[in-house]
């Protein structure tokens, strides 16, 4: 359990890296073209959109595997023992719940949506159902954490441990 998280953090924190150093390089091609070569580039500014979009979504994914996402921690603060676990495992549940029906369904009726309809990107041509698989990937992943972290909780829980 924990070498697979170890293993989606490292290819999640590669992903990231790659995109966000492409998102780096694009934007330094784009202030180039229009400040030097007085031309600025057709499609850097589009590109830049959909690499927020993705270093975004998939780094919300990494985040909530990490435990870095913003949360209210006034209840859990406030309890021990069973109740604490007994809490968290509801939390780790309602995850596993909205990462699958909103971001994992409903990512991919969006991107079924998209590539029926044959969107394009303007200047790319890409077809947006691309640009959108993100938004259905990065629930998967959030769905897998809120798993291995709510196995966790439910042994923690089987064990008395506080």
């Amino acid at each position: 359990m924990v070498q697979s998280r170890n293993l989606l953090d490292k290819l999640l924190a590669a992903l990231i890296a790659t995109l966000s150093g492409v998102l780096v390089l694009d934007v330094l091609w784009q202030v180039f073209t229009r400040f030097v070569l007085d031309n600025p580039s057709s499609w850097t500014e589009e590109l830049a959109r959909y690499l927020m979009i993705w270093v975004g979504l998939i780094g919300a994914a990494y985040a909530a595997g990490r435990r870095l996402h913003l949360s209210l921690d006034l209840l859990p603060t406030a309890l021990t023992g069973r109740r604490l676990h007994t809490l968290r495992i509801i939390i780790e549940s309602l995850i596993i719940i909205f990462a699958l029906s909103a971001l994992v369904a409903g990512g991919l009726r969006l991107v079924w949506v998209m590539l029926a309809l044959g969107q394009t990107s303007a200047s790319l041509q890409l077809p947006l159902g691309y640009v959108y698989i993100a938004v259905p990937l990065s629930g998967v992943f959030i769905a897998w954490y809120a798993v291995l972290d709510l196995i966790s909780e439910i042994k923690k829980l089987q064990n008395g441990s506080h």
